[in-house]
């Protein structure tokens, strides 16, 4: 289409729009404008400049335009495998979902003249039960065309439109009146048609099947993305959407996700705020905390503690040891009162006098970490040292040294480290492979776009193929259509032409025709045994250049007359002639006029009769001519 011409055609789009509030600029230009052109050819009109100036003298047209450009292409059950794998795998996982009193909402989005919904109601009622299908189901059925919507309606189909509905549910869901079969009243209510248009109307929401078959093909891929956003709204958190095999959703994956890839049938992605819950149990020890009012209590609690603890008065001299002291440093409760500086846990396994100082001096606590230990075992440890100063009830400062066994927490570091090192080596030796990955990465995300855009491109030419079958299809309907009026128009012109030729047969008198050009057209029976040339060898040649035995180049004078001014009354003569068996005969000729349908002359026709006499007679030529006394 050159720019010209699109930005034309856009113009009539933008005022198909203004004046019906119809939008076709979201369907595909391709096939668009092929409709378009259609409708335009019937009315031999060229340019959309020229067709915009009809749409405004003549209104009317907008009902034509609006029945070429959607094509109504539907019927009972449509792909039939995809319609058996709905009843039996989809639908009753729809059905699982809700509770039995729940009701079930369909949509059936572009539903045409109606034989979708009404499937779908069929399997529905096969899987509830009427009963259950009269209290449970709604159906919803739109499209944009009104001439179809009101079809769908009526609810009644001809016998090649049902010819897709198995016998045995035809007979339990349709009344037959006639040729018709109209839907059953009772389901029929449970069926509510009305005009939605996917660009632009508010979807229905809350469906639990959503059936839109071939009709996003006809969109282009920004307007399928709207429409597409606009049923994952529609649909609950378990619908399901069922799709024309043309379609396939590949880029959409964010919205639906496939059910069954195969008979497009799709579910909806839900989208749910994920929440984190934090859990937790803070304790704050803090000077406010309540004690134990005994002190015995406090000293079993100290000494069964399972941190080894060293409690030392303000002149650092002994004051208890716990449990797990004495096992650890082999200290005793008979060490109370002696001098830290006196025994071997002042400086093995560290120094820790220097750090008495510092925690007398600063008033806080301190900490030495990851002390190697040789235990008593002779096993390697290591040791957390925490001295914290204590107020004591006098007032003095005395200090607690703890000692944290963390050996299993450094060998697990250990581990780590080793790990964090074999780690690096590996990081540094896939570092080059990563590299390579990371350009083979980008000749391979290179390739895979290609390959998307080739596949959108496949899947554009997929569904225009789809968009001209449908065209083709509704050609081929109207092609049937004249093929059969042409059928009785051929038996009408065979029966006028039985009749002609058994009239001409039925003269006893030689009939010839001839048309402007003095060739023979019709030559009847009589002629043939007068002159005894047959049809075959007479038509189609010139009338006076026939070898029969009447001297036909005297009738050049009449029948010109005849064929120059048809209002002439026939001309007549009579000749001398020699019939087929040799015998001299005298015939008599009349000329008329053949009249065409416009009154004037398109043809001529000769009547030759024999006139009776004696030589026909005494030869036995036969019984006499009519008209004849044989005398």
């Amino acid at each position: 289409m050159a720019a010209d011409e699109g930005a034309y055609f856009e113009a009539l789009l933008e005022f198909v729009k203004e004046s019906r509030s119809f939008d076709f600029t979201g369907y595909k230009r391709s096939s668009l404008s092929r409709r378009v052109d259609r409708r335009m050819q019937q009315l031999a009109i060229t340019s959309y400049v020229d067709y915009l100036d009809y749409l405004q003298v003549h209104p009317d047209e907008f009902t034509a335009l609006f029945n070429t450009v959607l094509i109504n292409v539907t019927s009972f059950f449509r792909d039939r495998e995809a319609w058996d794998q709905l009843a039996a795998e989809v639908l009753p996982r729809i059905l699982v979902a809700r509770r039995p009193t729940e009701m079930l909402r369909v949509w059936c989005a572009g539903c045409a003249s109606g034989e979708e919904a009404y499937s779908v109601a069929i399997l529905l009622a096969e899987e509830l039960g009427v009963e259950n299908f009269r209290d449970r189901v709604k159906i919803y059925a739109t499209d944009v065309d009104d001439e179809a919507l009101n079809m769908a309606r009526h609810g009644s189909y001809g016998g090649k439109e049902v010819a897709g509905v198995p016998p045995d549910l035809l007979e339990r869901y349709f009344e037959h009146n006639a040729a018709r079969f109209a839907f059953r009243k009772d389901l029929r209510r449970g069926v509510i048609f009305g005009r939605n248009d996917l660009v632009q109307d508010a979807p229905i929401s809350r469906v639990d099947l959503l059936v839109c078959r071939n009709t996003l093909m006809y969109l282009n891929a920004e307007t399928q993305a709207q429409v597409l956003a606009r049923f994952h709204y529609a649909l609950a958190d378990t619908g399901v959407l069922f799709l024309g095999k043309a379609e396939m959703l590949l880029s959409h994956g964010h919205l639906f996700t496939p059910v069954d890839l195969r008979w497009r049938f799709f579910r909806k992605v839900r989208r749910e705020l994920m929440g984190f819950t934090v859990a937790g149990n803070l304790a704050n020890p803090g000077p406010g905390k309540r004690r134990t009012p005994g002190d015995a209590l406090e000293q079993e609690a100290l000494l069964a503690s399972p941190v080894a603890a060293i409690v030392l008065t303000e002149d650092d001299t002994v004051a208890l040891v716990n449990q797990r002291a004495e096992a650890m440093f082999g200290v005793s409760p008979r060490d109370a009162g002696r001098p830290f500086r006196d025994m071997d846990v002042s400086h093995r396994p560290v120094e820790l006098r220097p750090h008495l100082d510092e925690v007398r001096r600063e008033r806080r606590a301190t900490w030495v970490r990851d002390v190697p230990w040789l235990g008593g075992h002779g096993a390697a440890m290591y040791l957390d040292i925490q001295v914290v100063p204590l107020a004591s009830r006098d007032g003095s400062t005395a200090t607690a040294l703890f000692f944290s066994d963390v050996t299993r927490y450094r060998t697990l570091a250990n581990e780590l480290d080793s790990a964090h090192r074999q780690v690096e080596t590996a990081y540094e030796e896939l570092q080059s492979t990563v590299e390579e990955l990371e350009t083979t990465n980008e000749e391979l995300q290179s390739t895979v776009e290609e390959l998307e855009t080739t596949n959108e491109e496949l899947q554009s030419t997929n569904e225009e193929l789809e968009t001209m079958n449908e065209e083709l299809q509704s050609t081929n309907d109207e092609l049937h259509s004249i093929n059969d009026e042409l059928q009785e128009r051929t038996d009408q012109v065979d029966a006028a032409n039985c009749f002609l030729e058994s009239v001409l047969g039925s003269l006893r008198s030689a009939v010839v025709v001839v048309d402007p050009e003095l060739l023979v057209q019709a030559w009847n029976h009589r002629a043939e045994d007068m002159w005894g040339l047959r049809l075959a060898e007479a038509r189609g040649q010139h009338l006076l250049n026939l070898d029969i035995g009447l001297p036909t180049d005297l009738l050049r004078q009449p029948v010109s007359q005849v064929l120059a001014d048809g209002d002439e009354p026939p001309q007549q003569l009579t000749l001398q002639a020699i019939n087929r068996r040799g015998r001299p005969i005298s015939v008599r000729v009349a000329c008329g006029p053949l009249t065409g349908p416009d009154g004037k002359p398109a043809g001529a026709i000769v009547v030759m009769d024999q006139l009776g006499d004696a030589h026909a007679l005494v030869a036995g030529d036969g019984a006499p001519a009519p008209g004849t006394d044989g005398s």
